[in-house]
């Protein structure tokens, strides 16, 4: 049937009206304190190639100071994370999980304890450290293109602002002959700090060149502790609101969260507060005192922290055991696997809790 061009015309405007009113929706649901590497943009990887990324795996906090809500799934999973898809088959996910369960319980007495557990997170942490110095010598290579194992700031700043669109034989000459580069503020801004986390990666003696072990620690400062001091200094320069270097329970809560405009949105808020508030009561704030300095904050951020491994194991623990026998069977973390892994299996697990 050949439909009438009036018609046609009506039903193209009606799909208009209702993609509208989708994106508006979309917009107004998503809270403004989501980490930045969710968002996948076909540029991005290019950019995060020689850009210090805001997430870095196996991190209990963001380098812009956000805790970092996938953690626990990070330090469980290791690089097996990206199988555990929402959509993926449950049988398939359920059988990850216990082989997961299976090498995790060392002494194979079908029950994992927090020393069990505390060493699983630190061979994943280490996974995750090593993902990083094999992705380095690929992002370093980009950044130096003739292969002579350093790299100059003015180097840098050029493939970075390629990077941003802007001509990079234009911008490479007018850096060599010390022309005025037009720079939007913003990107100004981000190139200083750039700058600064570039001259504090460059160890002593310090010559303003980096060299790949070098570059490693300007991307991923876990694994520098000079350049972990460094990150944790700019996280509470951007909380600290009264200039004391130290935080506040009310400093920390009061990084900017989702527009709230509807009842959910203001849900997510409130679970928002209310984690960080925990955080920062049960966990940062090692003495008790209501104020967190830089030296609590660097032992937080230490992902190699063995006493930080054993205390997450034991707060990873507490959540799904149900017998309070301080360890969990495979049954406990199978019915919490959102938790763990971000699927959640639970009510397949009912269907087929025969298998068991």
């Amino acid at each position: 049937m050949i439909l009438g061009k009036s018609l046609l015309i009506k039903l193209g405007s009606v799909y208009l009206a209702l993609l509208l009113i989708f994106l508006m929706m979309d917009v107004n649901a998503r809270p403004a304190n989501m980490s930045a590497h969710k968002d996948k943009s076909p540029n991005s990887k290019e950019e995060n190639e020689i850009l210090p990324p805001d997430h870095l795996n196996g991190l209990k906090m963001e380098m812009d100071g956000h805790l970092n809500k996938d953690f626990h799934q990070e330090v469980f999973l290791g690089k097996e994370l990206e199988e555990f898809e929402e959509d993926s088959e449950p049988r398939r996910n359920r059988k990850k999980l216990k082989d997961i369960f299976s090498k995790v319980d060392i002494n194979k007495d079908k029950s994992v304890s927090a020393k069990e557990m505390q060493r699983w997170i630190m061979e994943k942490t280490e996974e995750h450290f090593q993902e990083a110095v094999k992705e380095n010598k690929l992002n370093f290579r980009a950044v130096d293109p003739d292969g002579d194992g350093h790299v100059a700031w003015d180097e840098y700043r050029v493939k970075f602002l390629a990077s941003k669109g802007f001509n990079e034989k234009e911008v490479a000459e007018k850096i060599k002959n010390n022309k005025e580069l037009k720079i939007d503020e913003e990107t100004q801004e981000v190139l200083e700090n750039l700058k600064d986390r570039w001259f504090q990666a460059d160890n002593p003696p310090a010559d303003q060149l980096l060299n790949e072990e070098e570059f490693l620690s300007f991307l991923h400062p876990e694994h520098s502790r000079g350049m972990l001091k460094f990150m944790v200094k700019e996280i509470v320069r951007d909380l600290d609101q009264d200039g004391d270097k130290k935080l506040t329970l009310s400093e920390f809560i009061s990084l900017p969260v989702g527009t709230v405009e509807n009842q959910q949105a203001q849900d997510i808020d409130d679970d928002w507060v209310r984690e960080r508030r925990k955080e920062f009561q049960e966990v940062i704030d090692a003495n008790h005192d209501g104020i967190v300095t830089e030296e609590e904050l660097e032992e937080y951020m230490d992902p190699m922290n063995e006493y930080n491994a054993l205390n997450e194991a034991k707060q990873m623990i507490a959540v799904a055991d149900e017998n309070q026998n301080h360890n969990l069977e495979l049954e406990e973390i199978l019915k919490y696997s959102e938790y763990f892994t971000g699927s959640k299996l639970m009510d397949y697990a009912r269907n087929v809790h025969e298998e068991f």
